[in-house]
């Protein structure tokens, strides 16, 4: 199964797009969850409205399908800005970079997604363009080349990332906020999942929501894919409502089970339990055993199983726990 074809995959899906912009809340008020960064923000978009000044550069990172780009989006509404929205990969000269920023106007926002992904001759181009507002650009070559430096407007970039560690420490210093986007209790999954039931018109039963949110892996994204699914299979198999048998039945049928994991993480925690003992095994070996890529591996399937405790990532190799062993019905090695 390609990654991208993943019912519970974070990454962001083709498919996703449309729905995504049906759901995602428009202002602070409406986002739910990550109190302590909506807090945070409330205050600093109040005092650079206050000041009628651009809100400081802002970095967001954490986890795919968190939210990261609905909050960019919010702090442009709430300030009352335009926002510029590219990506990292997407800007491959200073060229690019000079174009988006010289027709932005004062106090519009550039959201750059996967930000840590910039070439490093851009990131030189972006440090004067956040400090000083000023763009400067090399006409000529040899000896006979001078640099011109342009004016521009003030702006806030706002970057989004996956990988805080893959940022140059130059780039990360010139943001005025960090934020790491956390991943979201069930009860915050609940109001995510009933919010969005509500906008979809679908009649779902609180038990439903509860289930939906708790097999959801934390993440809107993933909530909100599981749920136009469930609204699927029961219109087509039932009258429309959902109720928690209708919904168990569906989520069961998407072979995600009661805590999330598809087929592919049980593949993983049974390939380090079966053909390795339990771990500890080497990424590139257990790589090998799955089929996939080491950083897909990485970067997708263990952040949620580190997070249910079910893998433990040590010097030596990859490990299942305890709890892994329990929830696939397998007896745990004993402790010698």
């Amino acid at each position: 199964m390609e990654i991208d074809e993943r019912i519970t995959t974070t990454k962001a899906q083709e498919a996703d797009e449309k729905l995504d912009l049906t759901l995602r809340p428009k202002t602070l008020g409406e986002f739910v969850g990550q109190e302590k960064i909506k807090e945070n923000l409330d205050i600093f978009i109040g005092a650079a409205k206050k000041r009628k000044e651009a809100l400081e550069h802002t970095l967001l990172y954490g986890a795919p399908g968190l939210g990261k780009t609905t909050l960019a989006h919010i702090i442009a509404r709430e300030m009352g800005n335009n926002i510029r929205v590219t990506s990292g990969p997407a800007i491959e000269r200073a060229g690019d970079l000079a174009a988006i920023l010289t027709n932005m106007e004062p106090g519009d926002i550039l959201f750059i997604d996967e930000i840590h992904r910039l070439n490093r001759l851009i990131e030189e181009v972006l440090y004067p363009a956040m400090e000083d507002y000023a763009l400067d650009i090399v006409i000529g070559k040899g000896p006979s080349a001078r640099t011109l430096r342009l004016d521009l407007p003030k702006f806030t970039l706002i970057g989004a990332t996956t990988r805080l560690s893959l940022l140059s420490s130059p780039l990360r210093d010139r943001f005025g906020s960090v934020y790491r986007v956390d991943y979201y209790n069930n009860d915050e999954m609940k109001k995510i999942v009933d919010r969005s039931a509500k906008i979809l018109s679908c009649e779902i039963e609180p038990t439903a929501s509860a289930e939906i949110a708790r097999r959801s892996r934390k993440t809107p994204r993933v909530a909100n894919r599981l749920l136009k699914r469930v609204r699927d299979y029961a219109e087509v198999k039932h009258n429309g409502q959902i109720s928690a048998d209708i919904c168990s039945d569906a989520l069961n049928m998407l072979d995600v089970d009661e805590l999330g994991l598809d087929d592919i993480d049980r593949r993983l925690l049974l390939a380090i339990i079966e053909k390795f003992g339990g771990g500890p095994v080497g990424l590139n070996t257990l790589s090998a055993a799955i089929s996939e890529e080491m950083a897909t591996i990485e970067d997708i399937y263990e952040p949620y199983l580190m997070q249910l405790g079910f893998l433990a990532r040590t010097p030596r190799g990859r490990v299942a726990t305890p709890l892994a062993y329990e929830h696939l019905g397998r007896v745990a090695p004993k402790l010698i």
